[in-house]
């Protein structure tokens, strides 16, 4: 087992009991060598470590992460989602959901960058399409919400305020060369 105090590095195979996953390589992320530890340390929750995970259905993570009180693995920190499909999920997370910053490509070329929260686009990103169309602004639970501008693919641009797929009152700018 990784020491939760001192940095190790370790090659094992860990088969985790609620998701039957396999744990390749894991590096203590925890540089206190210090044998002597006080009641706030032995409180704390443990470091993160890093490592690769390889779930039951192919998809890889490579990061950040801590083991639950049950044993299971979340992924916490900043870390690399790929699923077998081919979308791949560059970013942070906390409770082993994507929250914080991060970029999500999906196999047809379309990419968001921006904020995530519990597995959403949430906050202020931009979406872009595989034709190089795109969207920057306010995003709530997947939909484009509240101020944004729209580039389409000749690189015209609205903006104003979106309302998932609508978007009344929309301002062409006009650029004179």
């Amino acid at each position: 087992m990784i020491s939760r105090w001192q940095k190790s590095y370790s090659f094992f195979l860990l088969f985790s009991q609620k998701c039957q996953s396999v744990l390749y390589f894991a590096e203590s992320l925890d540089s206190d060598q210090s044998d002597k530890k006080d009641k706030k340390k032995e409180e704390a929750p443990p470091p993160p470590t890093k490592g690769v995970y390889i779930f039951p259905n192919g998809d890889r993570y490579d990061g950040e992460y801590q083991h639950g009180s049950d044993g299971s693995l979340e992924r916490n920190g900043y870390g690399v989602h790929t699923t077998t499909d081919g979308s791949v999920y560059e970013g942070e997370w906390k409770g082993d959901k994507m929250n914080g910053r991060g970029k999500l490509t999906h196999p047809s070329g379309a990419l968001y960058e921006g904020e995530f929260v519990n597995n959403q686009f949430h906050g202020q990103g931009k979406y872009t399409w595989k034709n190089n169309s795109f969207y920057e602004g306010q995003f709530n639970e997947n939909k484009m919400e509240g101020t944004g501008q729209f580039t389409d693919t000749e690189g015209q641009m609205w903006t104003g305020t979106f309302r998932y797929k609508a978007a009344p009152g929309l301002r062409f700018e006009l650029k004179m060369n």
